[in-house]
């Protein structure tokens, strides 16, 4: 029985399931939209309007809420994400479902952070030539 059980656990402990929720929820800020199951998609709605209220409130800086962003989503006070079905994924026959923020298409995506490899030197050896 699931007598006062809150939640969806998705089969994870507090702490994984903390840090997808965080992964998922910096992604739909950072890009606009994301793709994702529909269990995790809707277990991550309620966190996107709680941050974004938070953030219109002015208590909250985190996850990249510009005014831009905030400014696109007018006064609303929930429902900030919608959600289209994208059809089942072939391996395990998930519904893979389309999240993104109402007014996403305006929203230009942050551009990731690109890593600077040093790239090594090249050496030159010397090639000995074999006399006949």
């Amino acid at each position: 029985m699931r007598h006062r059980v809150y939640g969806k656990h998705l089969g994870r402990d507090k702490d994984t399931r903390e840090t997808l929720f965080k992964g998922l929820v910096q992604a739909i800020f950072t890009h606009g939209t994301i793709a994702t199951s529909e269990a995790k998609a809707k277990s991550i709605k309620g966190l996107v309007d709680k941050v974004i209220n938070l953030a219109k409130e002015k208590k909250f800086y985190q996850f990249g809420l510009t005014k831009e962003i905030l400014a696109k989503l007018g006064d609303r006070t929930s429902g900030y994400t919608s959600l289209v079905k994208m059809g089942r994924r072939p391996g395990d026959q998930t519904m893979r479902v389309k999240m993104s923020l109402i007014g996403a298409e305006e929203i230009k995506p942050t551009p990731p952070k690109k890593k600077v490899i040093a790239q090594k030197p090249t050496i030159k050896r010397k090639t000995s030539k074999i006399k006949k």
